[in-house]
């Protein structure tokens, strides 16, 4: 959300009224508005707020707002305060759509393909996952996280992947896209195979067992947009995602998502700085850096490509499967280099046992 000059143009009549309305609410004039893909940066005569619109989960905009004032009083700021009427509600009703109301972080959404403002997203992520461990979670009420499935949530994907094979074998007229697909089936499952036996092997069980005495909120979007850079710090927004799981598995999502980037392709030096930045914040130990090797290496972008393919029916052309496929297939090699080198990373540091 770069700050550039506002303007009420591009915004409807009935728009403008509800937005009228719903800051009525709040006891403030509207001076200037903006519109950002499905928010609304409004200037009003005193501040720079953000609207958006909530679905039915309005559970989601009262725990935000807990966990808000609970890092606030961990010393964790780099958030944005939730707004409430001047009857102290946190959601305003117009019609049948339902808004709440934050503070605008001025800054701009950060570059993740730039390692540097990566490691200091990294940083900050590591930092609000400390101060999280510190709040009351009687008093909130999130949904449970996967992790303590991991296992079977992979050894469903390979059924799956051993599902797309005979849909393939079964069809009588196969594309090219089928052939190219069952061609690789064989070596995404086998890798699908190491991440299980690092996860059995590893202490992941002991892991799981261990979070539930000491409960970590995870962002579960922590997405370039959702990661404002200020003019002196890094900041966090849109907690609507929030829920109780492992750290490790918010930083598995980022680097997964960064490696895929041109700027990444699976260089395993710029992952290193980008874990070593959360380890020099939030230290990881030895036993969920195991855990996160099992997680990085997953091929998720393989199995769900067959899914959309073969049990959704995604309405793509041929020539998009084929393009999707090819550059899943163009990673590969590195993903491979990755993982080697992870392991060699870990052998470096003497905590690592061998799972070939």
């Amino acid at each position: 959300m770069s700050e550039t000059e506002d303007s009420i143009v591009g915004i409807k009549d009935k728009e403008l009224k509800m937005i009228r309305k719903i800051l009525n609410r709040y006891e403030m004039k509207l001076v200037d508005i903006k519109k950002i893909r499905s928010i609304y940066k409004i200037k009003t005569e005193n501040s720079t707020v953000c609207l958006k619109k909530v679905s039915h989960e309005f559970k989601k905009v009262e725990n935000g707002n807990y966990l808000v004032r609970e890092l606030k009083k961990n010393n964790f700021n780099n958030i944005a305060d939730y707004i409430s009427t001047k009857d102290g509600k946190l959601i305003v009703f117009y019609k049948n759509l339902a808004f709440y109301l934050t503070e605008w972080v001025d800054g701009e959404e950060c570059n993740l393909n730039d390692i540097n403002e990566a490691i200091n997203a990294s940083k900050l992520l590591a930092k609000f996952h400390l101060a999280t461990q510190n709040i009351n979670f009687h008093k909130i009420k999130l949904k449970n996280n996967n992790s303590k499935n991991w296992v079977e949530i992979f050894a469903k994907c390979l059924r799956d992947m051993e599902s797309f094979k005979s849909i393939i074998q079964n069809k009588r007229i196969k594309n090219k896209f089928d052939f190219m697909y069952e061609d690789l089936i064989e070596s995404y499952y086998n890798r699908g195979l190491f991440s299980i036996k690092i996860l059995n092997e590893s202490s992941y069980f002991k892991i799981i067992k261990g979070s539930n005495n000491k409960k970590t909120v995870c962002h579960n979007s922590f997405y370039y947009q959702n990661i404002i850079k200020g003019k002196k710090d890094y900041y966090i927004i849109h907690l609507n995602s929030i829920i109780i799981d492992l750290p490790i598995t918010d930083l598995c999502k980022m680097i997964r998502t960064l490696m895929t980037k041109k700027e990444y392709m699976w260089n395993f030096e710029k992952a290193k700085q980008i874990i070593q930045a959360y380890n020099s914040v939030n230290k990881l130990s030895k036993d969920e850096m195991e855990v996160m090797l099992a997680l990085i290496a997953f091929p998720h972008k393989f199995w769900k490509l067959g899914k959309k393919r073969y049990v959704r029916h995604k309405n793509w052309s041929e020539n998009k499967y084929i393009n999707k496929l090819n550059k899943i297939v163009l990673n590969n090699k590195c993903e491979q280099s990755f993982i080697e080198e992870y392991i060699s990373y870990l052998d470096d540091i003497k905590e690592f046992t061998n799972f070939n």
